[in-house]
């Protein structure tokens, strides 16, 4: 971090320069695509990160798709309100987590029909957000095909924005996307003894 300056002038001085930088990254910038968002990392929030982004896009009027992997059928506060949206098309896995099902052929069989949910939904150009919740544990257990899901995320329509979410993110996946933020774990509560709140968690 730089180093704070006290003095009003020197201050804006540097005010000054960074506001030219930046200006100048912003000219730069004027591709107008569709955008591949990739949140992972052990922290808490990728999830929610990515329901705030289709919460900005429900406000632009624009389609939203939401595949959920491995989530089960958890009755959550989001699901509820998204999917009473009208441009919301909201899909869950059949199955919950891998050591509630203790099943791989079954996980396999959960996984794939949920792929075959969000592979539609990624070659519909009328989609205009795309939400994959948790899709990295999918490769990371190799119940999907990995360049079946690379090719799929890559071939997507150019104006369609795109969110992963999942720990472990691969590195290929790494590679495809525009934007990457990993989540750190500082602090959770459920160390603490903290069960998950109803608003926060759920």
């Amino acid at each position: 971090m730089a180093k704070t300056i006290k003095d009003p002038e020197q201050h804006q001085l540097r005010m000054q320069a960074i506001k030219k930088h930046v200006d100048k990254r912003i000219a730069k910038a004027q591709e107008d695509k569709g955008t591949f968002v990739l949140l992972t990392g052990n922290g808490k929030g990728k999830s929610s990160s990515a329901l705030g982004m289709v919460a900005r896009a429900l406000g632009h009027g624009m389609k939203i798709g939401v595949v959920q992997f491995l989530k089960g059928e958890w009755n959550t506060g989001e699901i509820d309100f998204f999917k009473a949206q009208p441009n919301v098309q909201w899909e869950i896995m059949p199955s919950g987590f891998t050591w509630e099902t203790q099943n791989r052929e079954a996980d396999i069989a959960s996984s794939n029909e949920a792929w075959q949910q969000a592979a539609i939904m990624l070659a519909d150009p009328t989609f205009d957000l795309v939400v994959l919740d948790e899709l990295t544990y999918l490769l990371h257990y190799e119940y999907l095909e990995e360049g079946v899901v690379l090719e799929a995320l890559m071939n997507r329509p150019d104006t369609q924005h795109l969110v992963v979410t999942g720990r472990g993110a691969s590195e290929p996946l790494v590679e495809l996307a525009d934007t990457v933020s990993e989540i750190k774990e500082v602090k959770h509560a459920f160390k603490r003894g903290i069960k998950a709140q109803k608003g926060l968690e759920f």
